[in-house]
C-alpha cells in the first residue's frame, strides 16, 4: 500500500511518498530553486570543443549548460560512429534544448536536443517515430500488446514516437492513450511556435510543478491515499486530476487534522535521521553514510549486535537488513555518483551472493538509474546512481562556517601554535613594532592564559615585545587576527 503526502507552504512543495508506513521516498522543490530537468529552451551555442566532442551553451541562466556529441539528436551515424561536433554547430547558433540534467555543484546543466515530453501514460518523442515500453514492465506479453495499443492509436498524421510508461502496466485505456497523445501533440505545437519567434536565450517551457508531477509521474495502481494539508492545491490538483489522471481524483485528500501532516506520519523526524552521518538498523547494528564531491562511502558495523551462537549468521543478517536499508537511503537522500560499500566480512560465497541478490532487489524499484557491481576482492560493492538533481543534503544544508564542512575543527592548542608562528613571522618583517595583540576566541584565550602561558613568555622574550590578549566575541574557534602596535 502506497500513500503519497504532499506538504506545501508558500514558497516550498515537499511530498513523500510511504509504502506501508515507511518513508520510501522524498521530493523538495522551492520556488527559490526550482529543478530544471524537462524544461525546454531557446538557447545559444557560446563555444564549440572539438577536442571534448560538446559544446557550452548559454539558456539564460547563472552557468553556461553543457552538451555532449552523444545528446545531439541526429548526431549518430550508421556504422554507430558520431559525427564531428564541429561540423554540427558553430558559435552563436540558434539550438533548441531540454535540460536533461539540473546543475549540481560548480557544473552547468547538463542538456539534449532530442526532445521528450511526459504526459501521464506515454512519453511523447516528437522527433522519433519509435514507440517503446518502459523497462520496468518486464512482462514480454504485456510489453508487447501495450506497443499494440499504442501504435494502433496513433494518429496517421503523427510523426513522432511515444514510450508507454511504467504505470500503464495495470491499466491503460484507449480513452488515456488518446488523451495524452491530444495533450503532447498540443504541447509540442505550442513549443515551436514559441521557438520561431523567442530570442536566444529564452524558455519555451517549464516542466509541471512538484505537487502535479506527482498525480502524473508517483501515481501508481498501489496508491491508496494522496493527502494534501493545502486547500489551494487539494483544489487545484483534482481540478487537473479531471483534466488528465482522472484515476488519481478518488485518490486526493484534504488533510485537515491538528498536527501537521509531515508531523503526523514521522517525515520530519526520518528527514532529521537523512541528514545524520550514522544510521541505526533495528537489528542493534548501524550504517555510517560519509558524502563528499567525489563519492559517496557506506560503512556497515554490527555494533550491539552480536547474536546468540553463530558469528557468521549474525554478520549475514545485518548485511542483509543493510541492504534493505542503503537501497532506502539512496532514494531518501537522493545519493549520486560512485557509491562503495563495506558490508561486514563474510567468508561464505552463498551468504555474499545473498546480499547482492537482495540490495538488488530492494534497489529495484528505485525510479533513478543504477548499476551493482559484484564483490571486490577487497570485498567492496561499487554503485553507480545517476546523478539528476543535488542530494537532500545539499538542498537542506550548506557547509558548516566553523568547519568549512570538514566535519571537525582545530583545536584550540592547535590555533595557538598557529598564533605563535604568525606572531614570529611578522615580528621578522616589522621589527620596530612596539608590540603585538591578539585576537582571538574565548577558548583560544583562555588555553594562552592557561596551559600554554610558559610558551607565551618564551615567545615574549623571543621577539622582545609584549603580546597581549584580547577575546573576541564573534570568533570561531580557529580565527584569531595578530595586530601590531
Amino acid at each position: 500500500m502506497q500513500d503519497i503526502l504532499i506538504n506545501c507552504s508558500p514558497r516550498e512543495t515537499r511530498v513523500a511518498v510511504l509504502v506501508d508506513g515507511i518513508l520510501e521516498d522524498l521530493h523538495i522543490e522551492r520556488v527559490a530553486s526550482r529543478g530544471l530537468v524537462g524544461n525546454v529552451y531557446m538557447g545559444r551555442v557560446l563555444r564549440v570543443l572539438p577536442g571534448m566532442q560538446s559544446a557550452f551553451v548559454d539558456i539564460g541562466l547563472e552557468r553556461t549548460a553543457f552538451l555532449h556529441i552523444l545528446d545531439i539528436e541526429g548526431a549518430r551515424l550508421e556504422n554507430g560512429d558520431y559525427k564531428p561536433i564541429e561540423k554540427m554547430l558553430t558559435d552563436g547558433q540558434r539550438l533548441l534544448v531540454q535540460v536533461s540534467k539540473d546543475p549540481i555543484g560548480t557544473k552547468g546543466a547538463r542538456l539534449t536536443t532530442t526532445i521528450s515530453l511526459a504526459g501521464h501514460k506515454l512519453v511523447y518523442l516528437p522527433q522519433d517515430a519509435h514507440i517503446g515500453v518502459s523497462q520496468r514492465i518486464e512482462d514480454e506479453a504485456r510489453r508487447e500488446s501495450l506497443r499494440e495499443q499504442c501504435a494502433r492509436l496513433r494518429p496517421p498524421q503523427e510523426k513522432g514516437g511515444y514510450i508507454v510508461r511504467t504505470c500503464a502496466e495495470e491499466s491503460a485505456l484507449d480513452d488515456e492513450f488518446v488523451e495524452d497523445m491530444r495533450y503532447l501533440s498540443a504541447l509540442w505545437k505550442s513549443i515551436c511556435a514559441a521557438a520561431d519567434k523567442a530570442p536566444a536565450p529564452s524558455l519555451l517551457y517549464e516542466d509541471l510543478p512538484l505537487a502535479r508531477r506527482v498525480l502524473r509521474d508517483l501515481v501508481q495502481a498501489e496508491t491508496s491515499h494522496i493527502y494534501v494539508d493545502s486547500r489551494q492545491t487539494f483544489e487545484s490538483l483534482k481540478e487537473f486530476a479531471r483534466r488528465y489522471v482522472p484515476s488519481a481524483l478518488k485518490l486526493i485528500l484534504h488533510y485537515t487534522g491538528e498536527r501537521p501532516l509531515f508531523e503526523a506520519y514521522g517525515v520530519d523526524e526520518e528527514i532529521e535521521r537523512a541528514l545524520g552521518r550514522r544510521v541505526p538498523l533495528k537489528s542493534g547494528g548501524y550504517l555510517v553514510v560519509d558524502q563528499t564531491e567525489a563519492m559517496t562511502t557506506i560503512d556497515v558495523n554490527t555494533g550491539g549486535f552480536v547474536g546468540k551462537r553463530d558469528f557468521s549468521q549474525t554478520v549475514f543478517k545485518t548485511n542483509l537488513e543493510a541492504a534493505q536499508t542503503i537501497a532506502r537511503q539512496l532514494r531518501l537522500r537522493n545519493l549520486g555518483g560512485i557509491i562503495i560499500i563495506d558490508f561486514i566480512d563474510m567468508a561464505s560465497d552463498a551468504h555474499r551472493a545473498a546480499v547482492l541478490s537482495e540490495l538488488r532487489r530492494a534497489a529495484a524499484s528505485d525510479r533513478t538509474k543504477l548499476t551493482i557491481s559484484e564483490f571486490t576482492e577487497l570485498g567492496l560493492v561499487e554503485m553507480t546512481r545517476k546523478r539528476t538533481r543535488e542530494s537532500l543534503a545539499h538542498v537542506l544544508c550548506e557547509p558548516c562556517p566553523v568547519c568549512g564542512g570538514r566535519g571537525e575543527i582545530k583545536t584550540a592548542r592547535t590555533v595557538c601554535y598557529e598564533i605563535m608562528r604568525e606572531i614570529v613571522r611578522v615580528y621578522r618583517q616589522y621589527r620596530d613594532a612596539r608590540s603585538f595583540k591578539v585576537l582571538a576566541s574565548q577558548t583560544v584565550i583562555d588555553t594562552f592564559l592557561e596551559e600554554e602561558s610558559a610558551a607565551l613568555n618564551l615567545l615574549q622574550d623571543f621577539v622582545e615585545k609584549p603580546v597581549s590578549l584580547e577575546v573576541e566575541p564573534v570568533y570561531t574557534q580557529e580565527q584569531y587576527d595578530v595586530v601590531i602596535a
